[in-house]
């Protein structure tokens, strides 16, 4: 039976945890699976309580954490080097950053014989200086080197990864698509959605406009904001939005708000804009959203315009990463360049305006999600790419 070891960065609120989760959990008897991972930053919501409903028990590195440092890496190195040696896996398959780094250097160095390694997004533009940057990505040059094989979770990702910024040839990288159980999103969305509507005072004729995610530099805040003070101004219809998520932007989220004279709260009052946190029961959040927004300057495969379109929400969005091979234009949803601002706007304010069309992008995105990021799909594939390797 081939054993593998899958080490995850962190244990955060995100689309790398149902990843490794679904995988961990449904990959097919014949493979027996470690996973290992290390813990969230102070401003994250936990994931571990998505592998508790799943029957799994992660080992924890306590020491790996998101921020680089020299001693609690070299610690986390040595302790998954331990865990090599302990569980003598053929596959070591990392997730994300830090994980890739620390754990195919430990593998490379152990002699493990298949490494493979998921990018689930990347650094290469739009969160450091060029120099940093530069750093970054001779770094993976490096490990891809190392590497049996490179999953990436979309073709326009491969792309970047191959093309764009050289990191790997072609021939290196495998698409796998991410995995869900999307189930829930299309079950008792009547009730759920009185619940979220009520618990914020939204009345039936309120469109509720929402950004689900980190509050970070590269999720673009910004323009979110700048689009809610452009449809305040020009819609006819009466708009509430919603912040859904933390992160250590969230002062400056809250400043600029000041700064455009949009109202807000944390939920306690009814305001213009509601600042929610993290929502563990997010299907109740998409439930009673209208629409689902995306402001970012780079993401990999955005699993917040999966959920809500697996929801039959339409998504506003901009056009940056792997979004464009989860979002169908004009099916459903709809996409701007990221220097596009009025674009933006305007394809929130049709959106608002014509609640038609918010339906049938909806009612699209809905089927398109539920065939497309299915979890058994998503460890069939990743069965099918161990089981290449094994072979050779």
């Amino acid at each position: 039976m081939p054993k593998v070891l899958r080490i995850i960065n962190r244990f955060n609120l995100g689309g790398p945890t149902f990843n490794v989760a679904f995988l961990t959990r449904y990959l097919p008897p014949s493979f027996e699976t470690m996973l290992v991972g290390g813990v969230k930053d102070d401003s994250e919501e936990s994931s571990e309580f998505i592998l508790k409903e799943m029957g799994i028990a992660p080992i924890i590195i306590p020491e790996m954490h998101r921020k680089i440092s020299l001693k609690n890496d070299w610690i986390s190195y040595n302790k998954i080097k331990k865990l090599i040696e302990a569980f003598k896996p053929d596959i070591v398959h990392t997730h994300a950053a830090k994980a890739g780094t620390i754990g195919r250097l430990a593998a490379h160095h152990l002699n493990v014989p298949i490494i493979v390694h998921t990018f689930h997004g990347h650094v290469f533009h739009s969160y450091f200086g060029k120099l940093q940057t530069t750093v970054y990505k001779n770094i993976e040059r490096y490990l891809a080197r190392k590497t049996s094989t490179i999953i990436a979770i979309s073709e326009k990702q491969k792309e970047e990864l191959s093309i764009i910024h050289q990191i790997a040839p072609r021939e290196k990288i495998e698409v796998v698509p991410l995995g869900f159980d999307l189930t829930k999103f299309g079950q008792g969305t009547r009730e759920k959605r009185k619940l979220f509507r009520d618990k914020y005072w939204l009345e039936e004729d309120e469109i509720a406009i929402g950004i689900v995610g980190r509050l970070v530099p590269v999720k673009n805040h910004r323009l979110f904001l700048e689009a809610l003070q452009f449809v305040q101004k020009k819609s006819t219809k009466k708009i509430r939005a919603f912040i859904i998520g933390d992160g250590e932007s969230i002062s400056s989220v809250k400043n600029l708000s000041r700064e455009f004279n949009l109202e807000f709260s944390n939920g306690e009052v009814k305001s213009f804009i509601t600042f929610t946190s993290w929502i563990k029961e997010i299907d109740i959040a998409y439930a009673g959203l209208d629409i689902v927004a995306l402001t970012s300057f780079n993401e990999g495969t955005p699993v917040s315009l999966i959920e809500a379109q697996a929801a039959g929400k339409p998504v506003v969005s901009t056009r940056v990463g792997g979004i464009e091979d989860v979002v169908l234009e004009n099916q459903t949803g709809l996409l701007s360049n990221i220097r596009d601002s009025k674009k933006f706007f305007m394809n929130l304010v049709s959106l608002i305006e014509n609640e038609d069309y918010r339906i049938k992008l909806g009612k699209d995105g809905k089927q398109i999600m539920n065939e497309k990021f299915n979890y058994l799909r998503l460890a069939s594939d990743m069965a099918r790419v161990y089981n290449k390797l094994l072979e050779s």
